[in-house]
């Protein structure tokens, strides 16, 4: 059952064989003796590749969870497992900058830990696609996952002070509309942008000079002087501080947004991602752009 749940993960008799230190006839043989005593084929097989029949995917789903249980019985007792060690998989948001130095300083404490660090705008199946844990942005939606929080990420009206000497000032949200706005978004239909100030809230509508779906490329264009911008703390924080940028109405800020890791649930965390999962938390509450005074 071990050896047909590492083929069903790798997809390939060949990879399966590397990871259990096996000659690839051996998990070849095993899988086939399998298959003959359940009386049913887990896995096609054709010349460029290997997938699951419907009864192997059932019959997988039991031996993955039989599997899970059987290396957190190891992890528990074994000794060796004290120290994190071993390749570590995570998934993040895209224009997720501000995780460098943590991760850095992750890899520098734990010398024996391989990260592999995956950053796309889509929502990555943990399960389906072995990741261990996640760092998502956003409302999470109703799932099995663990989730823990680390805080919130602030964003602020920037803009370069030559914009804003040519242009002028806004001083009120709907004067927005008078000014070419840079906003991150799918299109440049209906945009808006929704502000506080206390306990009132506005949605302005507004005609965006440009949207776009990378934040990097929101702030060239902010920092080249092309107008107001709606950017992450984190991502403008620096240009704040050196007068690169300055904020625009002050007094209105843009609702925030959460910030969780979540990973499947499991009685026993292995120590590499417990211990990634807690540098997190060290390291962003309070994140990392708020240890030093913001303009």
């Amino acid at each position: 059952m071990l050896v047909f749940a590492r083929v069903a993960q790798a997809g390939s008799f060949t990879k399966a064989a590397a990871q259990l230190g096996m000659p690839k006839s051996t998990v070849s043989r095993k899988v086939s003796d399998l298959e003959e005593r359940l009386g049913s084929r887990l896995l096609q097989r054709t010349t460029r590749k290997l997938s699951l029949t419907d009864v192997g995917r059932t019959y997988y789903d039991y031996c993955a969870r039989i599997v899970a249980e059987i290396e957190d019985a190891e992890r528990a007792v074994s000794s060796l497992e004290d120290t994190p060690r071993g390749s570590l998989r995570v998934t993040a948001p895209a224009n997720a900058a501000f995780l460098g130095s943590i991760v850095a300083d992750y890899l520098r404490r734990y010398p024996e830990v391989r990260l592999e660090l995956f950053c796309t705008a889509r929502s990555v199946d943990l399960v389906e696609e072995r990741f261990d844990l996640a760092i998502r942005a956003g409302a999470l939606p109703d799932s099995t996952l663990v989730a823990r929080s680390l805080g919130r990420v602030g964003w602020f009206l920037v803009a370069t002070p030559a914009y804003l000497k040519r242009r002028g000032r806004p001083r009120l949200p709907e004067e927005l509309k008078k000014h070419d706005c840079l906003v991150f978004g799918p299109g440049l239909d209906g945009a808006g942008l929704r502000l506080e100030k206390g306990d009132k809230t506005v949605r302005v509508a507004i005609a965006p000079r440009m949207t776009v779906s990378d934040n990097d490329v929101l702030q060239a264009v902010v920092t080249a002087g092309l107008g107001i911008g709606l950017l992450p703390v984190f991502q403008c924080v620096e240009d704040l501080r050196t007068h690169r940028l300055e904020r625009v109405l002050r007094d209105w800020t843009a609702p925030s947004t959460p910030v969780h890791v979540v990973y499947p649930s499991t009685r026993h965390l292995s120590p590499k991602v417990k211990s990634f999962v807690d540098h997190l938390y060290e390291r962003m509450t309070p994140p990392p752009w708020e240890l030093g005074p913001v303009p």
